[in-house]
């Protein structure tokens, strides 16, 4: 885990929830490439439908008749930035994203929702979006949009006790798989590649709220070093908040992993304020995201996937997953 660099970044950390930043710092490569909802092309606003924001339950306020209120503030003044960074007018509120895949299963990073007790306090929400050019985010959302973590189904993440990473690295996986109190009406689970296929150069996306923002997509990006045991580096340009996102091929539209870790988010400008940091194309040390051979056993097949054919086999990470698990909540580690 990076630190970060400055005093304005460690008040970032106070200022948002702590799961947005921790083991997930993110940023910009090359050009910014995040859209909106509604810059979406057709197929990627359905692969959006089925992502999910990530919310404390008092930031959940019910509304009459059949709503809620998210409660969010705003970006730019939230975080001082400078005039000219992206989004600086948005809501955000979100700390972290995940995906629909299954019924009532969702995927996100294991530091995201850690303990029962996290879980008992997550609100999940479809539909925090921007929905047409010069629209403003969907703050006020139906109630059958919200749903509550009901139990965690599965979580890893390394360096908590008992899941050391592994031999000759200091990173590895970071992941959850978490029950819905209800299935999920109204947006279908979203495919996996169960086959280990995926190699350095290939094409990559990722859909997600960074830095709690309204979902957003962030394309353009390849694959740097998938050499890497439990996980993959790229060059997606993504933020805390992007925690848990899905991270699709660009070819087969499948998701390939769980965006989790990264480089620094934000720096100071001369000028006083806070913008973005970036960096070239193939700078930075990239962003990580955990392979999903690493959990793809766990998660059911879809109706219409091969029951044979699938000749990837689930990566041998050299960790014992089952050492926490919903009965047996581990100790966890400080990444501040």
């Amino acid at each position: 885990m990076k630190t970060f660099k400055t005093a304005m970044n460690a008040t970032l950390l106070m200022l948002l929830p702590l799961a947005a930043f921790a083991q997930a710092d993110k940023s910009i490569y090359g050009s910014d490439n995040r859209k909106d909802l509604f810059q979406m092309s057709s197929d990627i606003k359905t692969l959006a439908d089925s992502v999910v924001s990530f919310w404390k339950a008092d930031k959940i306020e019910a509304l009459n008749p059949g709503g809620v209120q998210l409660k969010t503030v705003n970006f730019g003044e939230r975080l001082n930035l400078c005039q000219d960074v992206a989004f600086r007018e948005q809501p955000i509120g979100a700390f972290c994203s995940g995906s629909l895949v299954g019924p009532d299963l969702v995927m996100t990073a294991g530091h995201c929702v850690r303990t029962e007790a996290d879980c008992q306090n997550t609100k999940l929400v479809f539909g925090f979006a921007v929905k047409q050019a010069g629209g403003a985010a969907a703050t006020a959302v139906p109630a059958s949009e919200v749903y509550s973590c009901s139990k965690i189904v599965k979580r890893f993440l390394t360096g908590e006790p008992n899941s050391a990473p592994p031999a000759g690295q200091t990173l590895g996986a970071d992941f959850a798989l978490i029950k819905l109190d209800r299935p999920v009406s109204g947006h279908k689970p979203l495919a996996i590649n169960r086959a280990n296929t995926l190699k350095a150069g290939d094409g990559i996306f990722v859909i997600g709220h960074p830095v709690g923002l309204p979902v957003k997509l962030a394309d353009d990006a390849r694959v740097r070093d998938a050499s890497k045991i439990g996980y993959f580096v790229a060059d997606l340009d993504t933020f805390g908040g992007n925690s848990g996102s899905p991270v699709f091929n660009l070819r087969t539209r499948k998701i390939e992993g769980i965006l989790v870790r990264g480089d620094e988010d934000f720096t100071d400008s001369p000028s006083g304020c806070t913008t973005m940091a970036t960096y070239a194309q193939t700078g930075g040390r990239g962003e990580d995201v955990t392979k999903i051979s690493v959990l793809s056993s766990f998660i059911p097949k879809l109706a219409g996937e091969k029951s044979a054919g699938d000749d990837g086999m689930q990566e041998s990470v050299g960790m014992d997953t089952g050492a926490i698990s919903v009965d047996q909540p581990a100790l966890h580690l400080s990444f501040e």
